[in-house]
């Protein structure tokens, strides 16, 4: 892999706090971060949105709301709604959850309906759409299955994990996930990467986005690695 500068690697991040027990001031430390090391997003609940959208008003930031987080357990109407929601309240990316249980009941023309109708309204307003699978919970065939909706349907990203599962992105499943979609898909590793080993081994692997909580702490470590 090509060595990146500190900006580009940074660039990569959507810096996250996705808790629920958390103030404003933690919001206004996250966009103030996110503006300050340049990463690409702030990814919150869609609650919030509103709120970081005013932080961030003067930064190239953007405002991510997580779209039926963390179970997806919503129906396709009001996972809509809340995408619309989001949007008008300032979302510029949408990160929603997919029914994992329609998904397991071999359901697949509902997983296509779900993504044709959420992508739909994204690209409408021009916003960045992410699909997340939350892969710890699926089987090789259902993630390939899956991704090949995405192929067709063309979301801007296909999305690891929500980071709330039993376990967050792998190497193999970033890779997967990339071999199925080619070039026709981003594909986002989120959930569980905290080191900067981590983190280069999931861009290695054909990711183009990073959710984590430990975007500052992977960009000091990468700054120590480049002056060895």
């Amino acid at each position: 892999m090509e060595r990146l500068t500190v900006e580009a690697l940074a660039n990569y991040f959507d810096h996250t706090l996705l808790k629920p027990f958390v103030d404003d001031e933690k919001f206004k430390k996250l966009c103030d971060e996110a503006h300050h090391y340049g990463f690409k997003m702030v990814a919150i609940n869609s609650a919030p949105v509103e709120l970081c959208k005013s932080y961030l008003k003067d930064s190239p930031v953007h405002v991510g709301a997580a779209i039926s987080f963390p179970l997806g357990q919503t129906t396709i109407d009001a996972k809509a709604f809340e995408t619309k929601d989001a949007i008008a309240n300032g979302a510029d990316e949408i990160d929603y959850v997919i029914n994992i249980v329609e998904l397991k009941n071999g359901n697949l023309e509902y997983i296509e309906k779900e993504m044709k109708i959420i992508v739909d309204i994204c690209r409408q307003a021009g916003v960045c759409s992410k699909v997340i699978f939350e892969t710890c919970y699926l089987t090789e065939e259902e993630i390939v299955s899956v991704a090949e909706i995405a192929g067709r349907v063309k979301p801007d990203f296909i999305k690891t994990s929500t980071g709330f599962g039993t376990a967050g992105a792998t190497v193999e499943h970033v890779q997967l996930m990339k071999n199925t979609v080619g070039d026709r898909v981003k594909v986002k590793a989120s959930g569980g990467i905290r080191d900067l080993e981590t983190c280069l081994a999931m861009i290695e692997a054909g990711a183009e986005r990073i959710g984590t909580s430990s975007s500052i702490k992977i960009l000091d470590e990468y700054r120590a690695y480049l002056k060895q």
